[in-house]
Protein backbone atom coordinates (compact mmCIF):
# COMPACT_ATOMS: atom_id res chain seq x y z
CA UNK A 1 0.00 0.00 0.00
CA UNK A 2 0.95 3.31 -1.16
CA UNK A 3 -0.29 6.87 0.08
CA UNK A 4 0.21 9.88 -2.50
CA UNK A 5 -0.50 13.04 -2.39
CA UNK A 6 -1.96 16.28 -5.00
CA UNK A 7 -1.84 19.71 -3.80
CA UNK A 8 -5.30 20.25 -2.54
CA UNK A 9 -4.39 19.26 0.93
CA UNK A 10 -0.98 18.59 1.78
CA UNK A 11 -1.64 18.63 5.44
CA UNK A 12 -4.38 16.12 5.68
CA UNK A 13 -2.37 13.78 3.23
CA UNK A 14 0.54 13.68 5.40
CA UNK A 15 -1.54 13.11 8.81
CA UNK A 16 -3.05 10.28 6.86
CA UNK A 17 0.36 9.13 6.05
CA UNK A 18 1.31 10.08 9.46
CA UNK A 19 -1.68 7.80 11.07
CA UNK A 20 -0.77 4.64 8.52
CA UNK A 21 3.16 5.12 10.32
CA UNK A 22 4.07 5.36 5.85
CA UNK A 23 5.77 7.79 3.94
CA UNK A 24 4.31 9.44 0.90
CA UNK A 25 5.21 8.43 -2.29
CA UNK A 26 7.39 10.43 -3.94
CA UNK A 27 6.14 12.71 -6.45
CA UNK A 28 6.20 15.73 -8.26
CA UNK A 29 2.44 17.91 -9.29
CA UNK A 30 3.78 21.03 -10.65
CA UNK A 31 3.17 23.54 -13.48
CA UNK A 32 4.30 24.54 -16.65
CA UNK A 33 4.57 28.57 -17.53
CA UNK A 34 0.81 28.54 -18.79
CA UNK A 35 -0.47 26.18 -15.85
CA UNK A 36 -0.59 23.39 -17.40
CA UNK A 37 -0.03 20.72 -14.52
CA UNK A 38 2.48 17.63 -14.79
CA UNK A 39 2.86 15.07 -12.53
CA UNK A 40 5.97 13.01 -12.46
CA UNK A 41 5.84 10.04 -9.86
CA UNK A 42 9.67 9.08 -8.48
CA UNK A 43 9.67 6.06 -6.91
CA UNK A 44 8.28 2.33 -7.99
CA UNK A 45 4.40 1.93 -7.77
CA UNK A 46 4.43 -1.26 -9.98
CA UNK A 47 1.40 -4.01 -8.37
CA UNK A 48 0.69 -1.41 -5.47
CA UNK A 49 -2.41 -0.65 -3.90
CA UNK A 50 -2.30 3.24 -4.20
CA UNK A 51 -4.54 5.67 -2.58
CA UNK A 52 -4.53 9.60 -4.09
CA UNK A 53 -5.46 11.66 -1.15
CA UNK A 54 -6.96 14.93 -2.71
CA UNK A 55 -10.09 16.86 -2.15
CA UNK A 56 -11.33 19.06 -5.29
CA UNK A 57 -12.25 22.25 -3.32
CA UNK A 58 -10.93 26.02 -4.29
CA UNK A 59 -10.11 25.87 -6.97
CA UNK A 60 -12.18 23.12 -7.96
CA UNK A 61 -11.56 22.59 -11.75
CA UNK A 62 -7.58 22.81 -11.03
CA UNK A 63 -7.68 20.42 -8.32
CA UNK A 64 -9.83 18.07 -10.02
CA UNK A 65 -7.05 17.99 -13.06
CA UNK A 66 -4.69 17.66 -10.51
CA UNK A 67 -6.68 14.16 -9.19
CA UNK A 68 -7.49 12.92 -12.56
CA UNK A 69 -3.47 13.32 -13.70
CA UNK A 70 -2.71 11.80 -11.15
CA UNK A 71 -4.76 8.69 -11.89
CA UNK A 72 -3.47 8.34 -15.61
CA UNK A 73 0.12 8.67 -14.22
CA UNK A 74 -0.17 5.81 -11.34
CA UNK A 75 -2.13 3.81 -14.33
CA UNK A 76 0.23 3.72 -16.64
CA UNK A 77 3.20 3.03 -14.05
CA UNK A 78 1.17 -0.29 -13.54
CA UNK A 79 0.05 0.53 -10.30
CA UNK A 80 -2.13 -2.64 -9.17
CA UNK A 81 -5.26 -0.39 -7.50
CA UNK A 82 -5.86 2.81 -7.14
CA UNK A 83 -8.13 4.58 -4.90
CA UNK A 84 -8.79 8.39 -5.16
CA UNK A 85 -9.39 9.16 -1.57
CA UNK A 86 -11.36 12.81 -1.93
CA UNK A 87 -12.30 14.21 1.32
CA UNK A 88 -14.22 16.98 -0.09
CA UNK A 89 -16.06 15.86 -3.41
CA UNK A 90 -16.80 19.18 -5.89
CA UNK A 91 -19.28 19.14 -7.68
CA UNK A 92 -21.59 17.24 -5.58
CA UNK A 93 -24.19 19.88 -5.20
CA UNK A 94 -24.97 19.61 -8.99
CA UNK A 95 -26.15 16.44 -8.09
CA UNK A 96 -29.45 16.46 -10.02
CA UNK A 97 -31.48 19.38 -12.67
CA UNK A 98 -32.87 22.03 -10.76
CA UNK A 99 -34.28 23.42 -13.92
CA UNK A 100 -34.40 22.88 -17.93
CA UNK A 101 -30.99 22.72 -19.97
CA UNK A 102 -28.96 22.00 -16.91
CA UNK A 103 -26.16 19.77 -15.92
CA UNK A 104 -25.97 17.08 -13.44
CA UNK A 105 -22.10 17.50 -13.10
CA UNK A 106 -21.56 15.56 -9.97
CA UNK A 107 -22.62 12.59 -12.36
CA UNK A 108 -19.80 14.09 -15.24
CA UNK A 109 -16.98 14.16 -12.43
CA UNK A 110 -18.06 10.47 -11.70
CA UNK A 111 -17.36 9.96 -15.05
CA UNK A 112 -14.09 11.86 -15.35
CA UNK A 113 -12.14 9.58 -12.24
CA UNK A 114 -13.59 6.50 -13.05
CA UNK A 115 -12.38 7.24 -17.18
CA UNK A 116 -9.22 8.24 -15.94
CA UNK A 117 -8.33 4.87 -14.29
CA UNK A 118 -9.55 4.79 -10.46
CA UNK A 119 -10.60 1.69 -9.24
CA UNK A 120 -12.53 3.12 -6.21
CA UNK A 121 -13.04 5.92 -4.30
CA UNK A 122 -13.32 7.25 -0.92
CA UNK A 123 -14.84 10.58 0.35
CA UNK A 124 -16.52 12.26 3.31
CA UNK A 125 -20.08 13.48 3.72
CA UNK A 126 -21.46 13.54 -0.01
CA UNK A 127 -23.71 16.08 0.01
CA UNK A 128 -26.19 13.52 -1.43
CA UNK A 129 -26.34 9.61 -0.50
CA UNK A 130 -26.76 8.95 -4.77
CA UNK A 131 -24.14 10.41 -6.12
CA UNK A 132 -22.46 7.03 -4.61
CA UNK A 133 -24.38 5.54 -7.80
CA UNK A 134 -23.13 7.76 -9.75
CA UNK A 135 -19.89 6.16 -10.22
CA UNK A 136 -19.83 2.48 -11.63
CA UNK A 137 -16.72 1.21 -9.11
CA UNK A 138 -16.94 1.14 -5.83
CA UNK A 139 -17.41 3.73 -3.87
CA UNK A 140 -17.31 4.26 0.34
CA UNK A 141 -19.05 7.47 1.71
CA UNK A 142 -17.52 7.79 5.39
CA UNK A 143 -19.47 10.35 7.44
CA UNK A 144 -17.64 12.61 9.73
CA UNK A 145 -20.67 11.97 12.84
CA UNK A 146 -18.65 9.56 14.69
CA UNK A 147 -15.94 12.58 15.10
CA UNK A 148 -17.98 15.47 16.04
CA UNK A 149 -20.36 12.92 18.44
CA UNK A 150 -17.00 12.22 20.73
CA UNK A 151 -16.07 16.25 20.42
CA UNK A 152 -20.08 17.18 21.68
CA UNK A 153 -19.93 14.77 24.40
CA UNK A 154 -16.34 16.25 25.98
CA UNK A 155 -17.22 19.60 25.28
CA UNK A 156 -20.92 19.42 25.72
CA UNK A 157 -21.95 16.62 27.36
CA UNK A 158 -23.21 18.17 30.81
CA UNK A 159 -25.59 20.28 28.41
CA UNK A 160 -29.47 20.41 27.68
CA UNK A 161 -28.46 19.11 23.72
CA UNK A 162 -30.92 19.56 21.22
CA UNK A 163 -29.80 18.33 17.62
CA UNK A 164 -30.74 21.18 14.73
CA UNK A 165 -30.98 20.67 11.17
CA UNK A 166 -30.66 23.74 9.27
CA UNK A 167 -32.93 22.61 6.82
CA UNK A 168 -35.76 19.85 5.98
CA UNK A 169 -33.29 18.06 3.87
CA UNK A 170 -30.60 17.51 6.12
CA UNK A 171 -32.95 15.64 8.98
CA UNK A 172 -31.44 12.31 8.05
CA UNK A 173 -27.91 13.39 8.55
CA UNK A 174 -28.88 15.49 12.28
CA UNK A 175 -31.50 12.41 13.38
CA UNK A 176 -28.49 10.08 13.20
CA UNK A 177 -26.42 12.58 14.91
CA UNK A 178 -28.82 12.83 17.54
CA UNK A 179 -28.80 9.22 17.91
CA UNK A 180 -24.91 9.00 19.03
CA UNK A 181 -25.75 11.38 21.38
CA UNK A 182 -27.95 9.34 23.43
CA UNK A 183 -30.64 10.38 21.30
CA UNK A 184 -30.63 14.07 21.63
CA UNK A 185 -34.18 16.15 20.48
CA UNK A 186 -34.49 17.36 16.95
CA UNK A 187 -35.51 20.18 15.72
CA UNK A 188 -34.75 21.53 12.28
CA UNK A 189 -35.26 25.20 10.22
CA UNK A 190 -38.03 25.69 8.05
CA UNK A 191 -36.26 28.18 5.04
CA UNK A 192 -37.30 29.20 1.82
CA UNK A 193 -34.59 29.79 -0.86
CA UNK A 194 -34.82 32.74 -3.43
CA UNK A 195 -31.93 32.73 -5.25
CA UNK A 196 -28.66 30.85 -4.71
CA UNK A 197 -26.33 32.36 -1.69
CA UNK A 198 -29.59 33.82 -0.33
CA UNK A 199 -31.66 32.24 2.24
CA UNK A 200 -34.63 33.58 4.70
CA UNK A 201 -35.75 31.66 7.93
CA UNK A 202 -39.10 31.26 8.04
CA UNK A 203 -40.00 29.18 11.23
CA UNK A 204 -38.26 26.75 13.63
CA UNK A 205 -40.24 23.29 13.82
CA UNK A 206 -39.67 21.97 18.04
CA UNK A 207 -39.28 23.63 21.05
CA UNK A 208 -35.71 25.11 21.72
CA UNK A 209 -36.04 26.76 24.82
CA UNK A 210 -33.28 26.71 27.19
CA UNK A 211 -31.56 24.62 25.33
CA UNK A 212 -27.88 24.19 23.46
CA UNK A 213 -28.59 23.94 19.80
CA UNK A 214 -26.03 21.91 17.80
CA UNK A 215 -26.62 22.24 14.32
CA UNK A 216 -25.22 19.80 12.16
CA UNK A 217 -24.85 20.27 7.97
CA UNK A 218 -22.29 18.64 5.59
CA UNK A 219 -21.42 22.24 3.67
CA UNK A 220 -21.02 26.08 4.96
CA UNK A 221 -20.57 27.91 1.60
CA UNK A 222 -21.19 31.83 2.01
CA UNK A 223 -22.29 31.33 5.96
CA UNK A 224 -25.53 33.42 5.21
CA UNK A 225 -28.30 29.94 5.76
CA UNK A 226 -26.42 29.35 9.45
CA UNK A 227 -26.03 32.51 10.20
CA UNK A 228 -29.63 33.49 9.82
CA UNK A 229 -30.78 29.90 11.25
CA UNK A 230 -28.48 30.67 14.23
CA UNK A 231 -30.26 34.08 15.37
CA UNK A 232 -33.72 32.21 14.78
CA UNK A 233 -33.01 29.48 17.29
CA UNK A 234 -31.70 32.69 19.65
CA UNK A 235 -35.12 34.60 19.21
CA UNK A 236 -37.29 31.17 19.84
CA UNK A 237 -35.31 31.34 23.23
CA UNK A 238 -32.17 29.15 22.81
CA UNK A 239 -29.36 29.60 25.39
CA UNK A 240 -26.77 28.89 22.44
CA UNK A 241 -26.21 27.40 19.15
CA UNK A 242 -22.74 25.99 17.89
CA UNK A 243 -22.44 24.42 14.67
CA UNK A 244 -20.79 21.63 12.87
CA UNK A 245 -19.77 21.44 10.09
CA UNK A 246 -17.86 18.76 7.92
CA UNK A 247 -16.55 20.71 4.92
CA UNK A 248 -15.54 24.25 5.51
CA UNK A 249 -15.83 25.57 1.88
CA UNK A 250 -16.09 29.44 3.69
CA UNK A 251 -16.05 31.18 -0.04
CA UNK A 252 -15.77 35.08 0.14
CA UNK A 253 -16.79 36.71 3.20
CA UNK A 254 -18.17 33.81 5.06
CA UNK A 255 -15.00 33.80 8.28
CA UNK A 256 -16.06 37.58 8.70
CA UNK A 257 -19.72 36.66 8.83
CA UNK A 258 -19.44 33.74 10.90
CA UNK A 259 -17.43 36.20 13.06
CA UNK A 260 -20.21 38.63 13.43
CA UNK A 261 -22.85 36.13 13.63
CA UNK A 262 -24.99 34.78 16.60
CA UNK A 263 -23.01 31.28 16.27
CA UNK A 264 -21.02 30.48 20.36
CA UNK A 265 -18.93 28.59 17.29
CA UNK A 266 -18.34 27.17 14.29
CA UNK A 267 -16.62 23.41 13.84
CA UNK A 268 -15.39 22.36 10.85
CA UNK A 269 -13.23 19.13 9.87
CA UNK A 270 -9.73 19.50 7.87
CA UNK A 271 -11.35 17.73 5.13
CA UNK A 272 -10.46 21.15 3.04
CA UNK A 273 -7.02 23.35 3.91
CA UNK A 274 -8.78 25.90 6.52
CA UNK A 275 -7.94 29.27 4.98
CA UNK A 276 -5.46 31.64 7.61
CA UNK A 277 -8.88 33.50 7.90
CA UNK A 278 -10.65 30.41 9.25
CA UNK A 279 -7.20 29.62 11.52
CA UNK A 280 -7.24 33.03 12.97
CA UNK A 281 -10.80 33.11 13.86
CA UNK A 282 -11.91 32.95 17.84
CA UNK A 283 -15.20 31.57 16.45
CA UNK A 284 -13.24 28.72 14.21
CA UNK A 285 -12.48 25.47 15.70
CA UNK A 286 -11.16 22.79 13.64
CA UNK A 287 -11.25 19.14 14.02
CA UNK A 288 -9.43 16.74 12.33
CA UNK A 289 -10.57 13.77 10.42
CA UNK A 290 -7.48 12.06 9.35
CA UNK A 291 -7.47 8.82 11.66
CA UNK A 292 -10.64 8.02 10.21
CA UNK A 293 -9.83 8.16 6.66
CA UNK A 294 -6.32 6.42 7.63
CA UNK A 295 -8.44 3.92 9.23
CA UNK A 296 -10.60 3.35 6.12
CA UNK A 297 -7.63 3.35 4.33
CA UNK A 298 -6.53 0.82 5.99
CA UNK A 299 -9.15 -1.40 6.04
CA UNK A 300 -9.94 -1.14 2.45
CA UNK A 301 -6.03 -2.42 1.85
CA UNK A 302 -6.51 -5.06 4.16
CA UNK A 303 -9.85 -6.42 2.59
CA UNK A 304 -11.82 -5.70 5.94
CA UNK A 305 -15.26 -4.16 6.79
CA UNK A 306 -14.80 -0.18 6.45
CA UNK A 307 -19.36 -0.33 7.55
CA UNK A 308 -18.20 -1.27 10.81
CA UNK A 309 -16.45 1.99 11.48
CA UNK A 310 -19.71 3.19 12.23
CA UNK A 311 -21.13 0.68 14.05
Amino acid sequence: MKIMAANSNLPLARAIAGYLEMPLVDAGVRRFADEEIFVEIHENVRGEDVFVVQSTSYPANDNLMELLICIDALKRASARRITAVVPYFGYARQDRKPGPRTPISAKLVANLITEAGADRVLAVDLHAGQIQGFFDIPTDNLFGAPVMAADIQARYGDKDLMVVSPDVGGVVRARALAKRLDNAPLAIVDKRRDRPGESEVMNIIGDVSNRHCIMIDDIIDSGGTLCNAAQALLDQGAASVTAYITHGVLSGGAVARVNGSALKELVITDSIKPTDAAKDSDKVRILTIAPLIGEAVRRIADESSVSSLFD
